[in-house]
């Protein structure tokens, strides 16, 4: 599905969110960044969006990993027109991430999360590709809650984004997935809680538009 839509994904992203994507990245890096600053993993990186942020903001090196192999050509094609910036691309699976335990000093992971097959052995992969003392973000939709937002949401992601994703990108069915995926993915205070099963510290979050999006910071513990 993901290769499908590659070539329209970036355009479709900025269509949904009305171009709020590119801050909520902006807000996912500097949070990553925020501990130390060397070696960046990027799972579902997807297009690279991510990673080209994290590298733009600092990040020594970055690897974007996903399964997708039409998506990372898109990747690649945008990195051809950027200089200076160290990002690896990596196409792998985020189940079984393909690097020694400890490795990274943060990773992130931006709208992927919902689409992975067991969502805590997900996290578990992450957490132990952490360095000790490492922060992982997770960028995500989250259901909405406010009696209020969710018929609106669900008029909006239900038949709205079908329809529109239909026209932008060719592929009406790819964008049915998007909000039956958002339907079923734990709430904010769930996924915290799931954090913290992985072994995670220190962990917060915030709502972002409105509470349709949530952005989730969480440390692995220094070994003492």
């Amino acid at each position: 599905m993901f290769d499908r839509i590659s070539r329209r994904y970036d355009l479709m992203n900025r269509v949904m969110t009305g171009g709020r994507d590119v801050a909520w990245r902006r807000f996912a890096a500097r949070e990553a960044l925020a501990g130390q600053r060397d070696v960046v993993l990027d799972v579902a990186s997807g297009t690279a969006d991510l990673a080209i942020e994290l590298a733009r903001q600092g990040a020594a090196r970055v690897v974007g990993l996903d399964f997708s192999r039409e998506m990372l050509r898109g990747a690649a094609e945008k990195l051809r027109h950027l200089s200076n910036l160290r990002i690896e691309l990596v196409c792998a699976d985020a189940m079984r991430l393909p690097f020694a335990d400890a490795t990274f000093d943060a990773c992130t992971i931006g709208f992927g999360l919902r689409n992975l097959p067991d969502y805590r052995a997900g996290l578990a992969e992450m957490v132990r590709v952490l360095r000790p003392g490492g922060r992982l973000v997770v960028l995500e939709t989250t259901p909405v809650r406010r009696p209020w937002l969710a018929p609106v949401f669900r008029v909006y992601f239900g038949r709205m984004v079908p329809l529109i994703g239909g026209l932008v990108s060719g592929d009406r069915d790819a964008y049915h997935y998007l909000p039956h995926s958002t339907g079923v993915f734990p709430d904010a205070e769930t996924l915290a809680d799931m954090l913290i099963d992985a072994g995670l510290a220190d962990v917060r979050f915030r709502r972002l538009m409105l509470g349709t999006v949530a952005l989730h910071v969480a440390i692995r513990p220094a070994v003492r």
